[in-house]
């Protein structure tokens, strides 16, 4: 427990600072707590006395007793409310931070990661358990620090009146803390246990959800709304168990704490008809008796929700501590732009799927890449992008190993429009601003009708105001292809990467998304992966891929002359482009 505590308090960082000084505050809001008490005790006192006849009660007393009272009071609120204005803030203040951080490192991990950790997992770390970390961390530092803080005060005020019942009051924190080790045993085993069935519910849901539009298609539930109603299933019968295995902890950690508290009652009482203690400080010790332990009552809560925080703290540390991509990268700037493979291997996991590839993109130039599915076209152009890092060789960009360099520096040199675009749940103006962050509205607008999308744009209802949705479902493929290459046009990047960026795309549309790649490539280093002859068949050099390895270098017209895979894919697409729905000759 006290270790998940100190691990918050790192987590609070520069923050520290105002956690201190909230423990002093609730060192002193605790003491001006007591200070009714002790001063109701005092005037008890003073009436007894004045009952036997000693000194008699005067309004002055009174007087001074209500403005004791007041003074404890308003200061009790002042310390309390900056205790919490020093605290409370601190979770909200670090978290935000935190996801932030999280979002840059995600930036610069290879791809990768992504495929050896669940995106369920990782969504969850930086939703859920960052929420649960940012939402009860700072109310577990109330909870126990401040707690014991509270009970450490009310010990040292009994203390100076009587040191018996300060003793057995020690006794009962003691005894708390036997029930509290059980409890941080029992939350030791069950917190693995519930994040674990906590993210395979995340997981499932995601799934479910993404996958509802194959479920309604097919007109059955599917493997994916098992998966979720057993996921669901399974976390609530861990979720229960779990919490019976607190039950007898909780139970016991409450007992010791009521019953040192009439302990500490009887000892008092005790004390009195003993002769050795006055019949106010008995009520007052009374009173004391009820608020004593009110601080460490909650603890046995927070003991468990500390073990899911400790887990939560976990998961993002695995997150912080991944291995980025661009660790020995240097921020660098090129002023060429031809391309190098020298014998690249790549594969993913244990499958290999570049083998000893070697060829060359002069600058300015535009070099096309075709195979068959799964050939390593995409791999060739990710690896480009430094998406992944090669398994063996080098790619060289400008004569400078990508691997010199960050990945933003890497990647301010090339432009990238993929077969299936992705808008995000924005504006369009922002969507395509993400080019060009620092661009001007008239920019956008001007890299907008470079891309033929000015039209469609302008006759939506709010235009360049229009929010689309989540991954751009409210456009259609041409459009979205459209204002992907207005966004790759605001970047001008000396680099473009075409991968497939025509493939689902109706005619219609294939003659305006042609125009604006026209418009976007002039004068760059092009890479362009198509099936289409007509976006290929003018480019400088094409390299023609299979099974991992460059297998045909040249030009259209080279490649034609030469017996091989190219020429096969050209029979084939002429004859799939020149088809023509209709009746067959003779019918």
């Amino acid at each position: 427990m006290f270790k998940t505590i100190r691990r918050i308090m790192r987590w609070a960082k520069e923050y520290r600072g105002r956690l201190y000084l909230g423990f002093v505050c609730s060192f002193f809001s605790t003491w001006c707590a007591a200070g009714p008490v002790i001063v109701a005790a005092w005037a008890l006192g003073k009436m007894v006395e004045d009952s036997r006849g000693g000194t008699p009660v005067t309004f002055r007393m009174i007087w001074i007793c209500l403005a004791a009272v007041t003074i404890f009071i308003l200061l009790r609120f002042f310390f309390s409310f900056w205790k919490n204005k020093l605290q409370e803030s601190i979770g909200y203040e670090v978290a935000v931070e935190q996801r932030v951080q999280i979002g840059d490192i995600l930036k610069r991990v290879s791809l990768g990661y992504f495929a050896k950790n669940n995106i369920g997992d990782i969504l969850a770390a930086i939703t859920t358990e960052l929420s649960t970390l940012e939402l009860q961390g700072m109310k577990m530092i109330d909870a126990v620090v401040n707690g014991y803080i509270q009970v450490t005060a009310i010990i040292c005020c009994v203390a100076c009146f009587c040191p018996v019942a300060a003793v057995v009051s020690i006794i009962g924190v003691l005894l708390s803390a036997v029930a509290l080790h059980g409890i941080n045993r029992q939350s030791a085993r069950t917190a693995p246990v519930g994040h674990k069935a906590q993210e395979e519910l995340s997981g499932a849901s995601i799934e479910y959800v993404r996958g509802l539009s194959v479920v309604k298609s097919f007109g059955q539930e599917g493997a994916s709304v098992g998966r979720f109603r057993q996921a669901a299933k399974k976390n609530k019968d861990i979720r229960i168990k779990n919490e019976f295995g607190f039950v007898p902890w909780n139970c016991l950690h409450l007992l010791f704490l009521k019953g040192t508290s009439v302990a500490l009652v009887l000892v008092a009482a005790w004390q009195t008809l003993q002769g050795g203690m006055e019949l106010p400080l008995l009520l007052m010790i009374a009173m004391f008796s009820f608020t004593v332990y009110g601080g460490v009552e909650s603890i046995n809560d927070a003991a468990h929700v500390l073990s899911v925080i400790d887990s939560a703290m976990d998961r993002l540390e695995d997150i912080e501590h991944a291995e980025f991509i661009d660790e020995k990268g240097n921020d660098l700037s090129i002023n060429r732009y031809d391309i190098t493979f020298h014998h690249v291997s790549f594969g993913y996991n244990d499958r290999e799927v570049l083998h000893d590839v070697s060829f060359t993109i002069p600058e300015k130039t535009t070099t096309a890449i075709v195979g068959p599915s799964g050939s390593g076209k995409t791999t060739i152009c990710s690896l480009i992008a430094r998406f992944y890092d090669v398994h063996a060789g080098a790619i060289l960009i400008g004569g400078h190993d990508v691997r010199e360099f960050t990945c933003d520096s890497l990647l301010r040199n090339i432009s990238m429009v993929f077969q299936n675009v992705y808008l995000f749940h924005d504006t369009i103006r922002n969507n395509i601003r993400f080019g060009n962050p620092h661009a001007t509205d008239t920019e956008i607008v001007a890299a907008a009708k470079a891309a033929h999308c000015h039209d469609f744009i302008m006759a939506l209802p709010d235009g360049y105001d229009t929010v689309v949705g989540e991954g751009g479902g409210t456009l259609s493929g041409g459009e979205k292809q459209r204002i992907s290459i207005a966004r790759a046009m605001l970047k001008d990047a000396p680099i473009i990467i075409l991968d497939e960026a025509t493939a689902s795309v109706d005619p219609e549309n294939e003659h305006e998304i042609q125009q604006a790649i026209s418009a976007l490539v002039h004068g760059k280093t092009i890479i362009i992966i198509a099936h289409r002859l007509a976006t290929i068949e003018n480019a400088d050099q094409i390299l023609v891929v299979d099974n991992g390895r460059i297998v045909q270098k040249g030009t259209h017209l080279e490649l034609l002359e030469q017996e091989g895979v190219y020429r096969r894919f050209v029979k084939v697409r002429e004859q799939a482009e020149g088809w023509r729905m209709g009746k067959p000759k003779g019918q």
